[in-house]
């Protein structure tokens, strides 16, 4: 299909989340039934067909037999176990996308690894040891930013990255990410915090002809990376919505929660989960939104969460979630503004982009394209509707590696043959990967949108 053909990014008015409807396979009631949507399957195999790691690997029996087929068979046979091949599945969530009869397949996915590591997996196991420490990367990030020069000198000693991979099974082929000497919450609280935001978002109001009290206001859920290793992401979001006369609060928050439902670590998840909607529901209820710059956080706030969680006041908070640069082309006319603007030498004139996989769930796949199409000395290629393999905590794994990385050679090639050298995408562990196969820089949209508008 050519660009011209590509369905637009055109809402025709604000969507204030009153459409948004999270699968109901559970009907009325507490039990959490998953029949309903597995009696929706009708085995056609297109989530098989669409699944990264069916696609590379033989042994792994697809998301229709780790969905239906196996809740079907744990429903009938009181002794039928889930079966281990249930933490091959990288979570990626395109079996979603790809069913036509809206069968909640990662909502089986998840349900069933969490089973199946309260149940079958052994808590004194290195593999769970090792799953364990890194869907908790939150906790070992907040204490590697107390010294973080230490921590990154010592994360990346060769014996060390050896000894990570012989005694817990994280592969040594990756180095590990920088973490960022200033915290994107210190940058944050000696900017002034919500206080000074306020003040900033209001003074761009006026500048704008707008009216100084206009109702304005977003909740940032920052999620972990960009608050321990990428502060810069955290920053220009701060800086351009304050551009567009956006009041901020950054309210208190744990994990997304996606690194724990990828791991099966439920339990953990929702102790995240329960922080985070208590948090941002009582803003929402204030008439603030929420906003996401990580497309796999957005993902599991509006989806993963409804449909897992029983919490009081998540529907609201899920309704009322958007990844960041997706609100501002709701509410704001970004291609207008970017019509007039052009980027300095600071970053690259070309960039090869790469649309997660959790921004594809939430039909932003080319998002970044269709923005920056007439941004003056901007180019930005579309490097192809491939998974980047990584999904999060999968492709550091010493037995998922080669997989990883075997999904992942589709989008190298891509990359590799693009115009430019320099990578974009909204998914840090996808920038992981990119640059890690490319050797390429990579950026976040956010960043290039603040060139261009943030004087």
């Amino acid at each position: 299909m050519s660009d011209s053909q590509t369905p637009q990014f055109d809402p025709a008015a604000p969507n204030t989340g009153e459409d948004f409807e999270p699968v109901d396979v559970f009907e009325d009631g507490d039990d959490f039934d998953l029949r309903p949507g597995a009696d929706s399957c009708y085995k056609c195999s297109a989530c098989d067909t669409s699944c990264p790691v069916a696609e590379v690997d033989d042994d792994f029996p697809g998301p229709k037999f780790q969905g239906p087929e196996q809740w079907r068979l744990k429903r009938r046979d009181d002794d039928h176990s889930v079966d281990d091949s249930v933490m091959d599945c990288s979570n990626c969530m395109r079996c979603d996308d790809a069913c036509p009869s809206g069968v909640p397949l990662s909502q089986m996915h998840n349900t069933a690894r969490g089973e199946y590591v309260s149940e079958e997996m052994s808590t004194l196991s290195v593999e769970y040891v090792r799953n364990r420490l890194l869907a908790n990367y939150r906790k070992s990030a907040w204490l590697a930013s107390k010294v973080p020069r230490l921590a990154n000198a010592a994360a990346n000693f060769g014996p060390a990255r050896w000894l990570g991979e012989k005694l817990l099974g994280v592969t040594d082929e990756r180095e590990f990410p920088d973490f960022a000497t200033e915290t994107f919450t210190e940058w944050w609280a000696a900017r002034g915090g919500a206080a000074g935001s306020k003040e900033r978002a209001r003074e761009a109001r006026e500048r704008r002809g707008e009216p100084r009290d206009a109702d304005k206001r977003v909740a940032y859920f920052h999620g972990c990376y960009a608050e321990y290793n990428t502060p810069e992401v955290a920053k220009a979001l701060v800086r351009v919505y304050e551009h567009f006369g956006y009041e901020l609060v950054v309210p208190e928050q744990g994990c997304s929660g996606t690194p724990m439902f990828a791991n099966g670590m439920l339990d953990d998840a929702r102790r995240d989960a329960e922080v985070n909607v208590s948090s941002f529901a009582d803003l929402v209820e204030e008439g603030y939104d929420a906003i996401a710059s990580c497309t796999s956080c957005s993902m599991a706030i509006r989806q993963e969460y409804p449909e897992l969680f029983d919490i009081d006041g998540i529907e609201d908070v899920a309704a009322n979630t958007f990844e960041s640069v997706e609100y501002l082309r709701i509410h704001e006319d970004l291609e207008g503004e970017l019509a007039e603007a052009d980027v300095g030498d600071d970053l690259a004139a070309e960039f090869a982009y790469h649309a997660p996989c959790h921004a594809r769930n939430q039909g932003l796949d080319r998002q970044a394209v269709e923005l920056f199409g007439d941004l003056e000395g901007v180019g930005v290629e579309d490097v192809g509707d491939s998974c980047s393999g990584i999904s999060g905590t999968y492709g550091w794994k010493t037995e998922k590696y080669e997989t990883s990385m075997e999904i992942g050679d589709e989008m190298f090639d891509h990359m590799e043959a693009a115009d430019g050298e320099t990578g974009m995408t909204e998914c840090p562990t996808c920038a992981m990967q990119m640059e890690h196969g490319t050797g390429y820089d990579v950026r976040h949209p956010l960043e290039l949108l603040e060139a261009a508008v943030v004087e």
